[in-house]
């Protein structure tokens, strides 16, 4: 178990932010995760790992919240950044459980502002693949719930780019 805030050299200020992980793969159970350990304090079970830089070190640091608050001296945007990435995670939770409808030809489908989605077995292909309104996905996938997760994972990016 590492523990950096006791080791000569390491630096406890002047960290950068410059990601945050969600560790828990789609669909995985809390039992199935390989959750990271924080290099700086040695918790144990971090599923949320923020990923910190220093201009002195070659190497990025994963640490969890609390340790990445002290370390970039910002208590805000790291608590702030998990938030959204824990609010996208349950977000993408309830998207799977979500009531979709069966079109006539037997397809699963929603209709999300104002866009239609579809996700419909390819016969050519053995695979799943979606349909965002008239615009047809090349992405294949092994199960329907592949295909939904493909769907939320596309409108996100979507959303972040100000496109949906």
């Amino acid at each position: 178990m590492s523990n950096y805030w006791n080791t000569p050299g390491v630096p406890h200020r002047g960290w950068i932010l410059s990601n945050v992980i969600d560790v828990r793969e789609d669909g995985k159970s809390a039992d199935e995760t390989d959750y990271e350990v924080c290099m700086m304090c040695g918790n144990e079970r971090i599923r949320y790992v923020h990923v910190l830089e220093h201009p002195d070190l070659d190497e990025s640091y994963y640490v969890g919240c609390v340790c990445a608050e002290k370390m970039t001296n910002d208590y805000i945007n790291p608590g702030l950044r998990e938030r959204e990435l824990r609010n996208k995670t349950n977000r993408r939770t309830n998207w799977i459980k979500r009531k979709w409808r069966e079109s006539r030809q037997g397809n699963p489908f929603l209709n999300i502002d104002g866009h239609n989605l579809v996700v419909f077995y390819d016969h050519k292909f053995d695979c799943f693949k979606c349909q965002i309104d008239n615009t047809f996905g090349t992405l294949k996938y092994k199960t329907i719930k592949d295909a939904k997760i493909g769907l939320f994972k596309k409108i996100e990016e979507m959303k972040d780019k100000g496109k949906w």
